[in-house]
């Protein structure tokens, strides 16, 4: 029974905390949370020149 609430309480957990992790990627925008953003060929990390 222990051991039970124990496995339910670390998916949960894990649910949780993988859920808290996206939105937080989410609310950065697309090209800010990218793991690529510095060698992206899109570019969208360079912000455009200002005229």
């Amino acid at each position: 029974m222990i051991a039970s609430v124990l496995i339910g309480a670390a998916i949960f957990g894990y649910a949780i905390w993988h859920f808290v992790k996206f939105i937080n990627k989410s609310k950065k925008g697309k090209c800010a949370a990218c793991e690529l953003k510095n060698s992206c060929s899109s570019q969208c990390g360079i912000p455009p020149k200002v005229k």
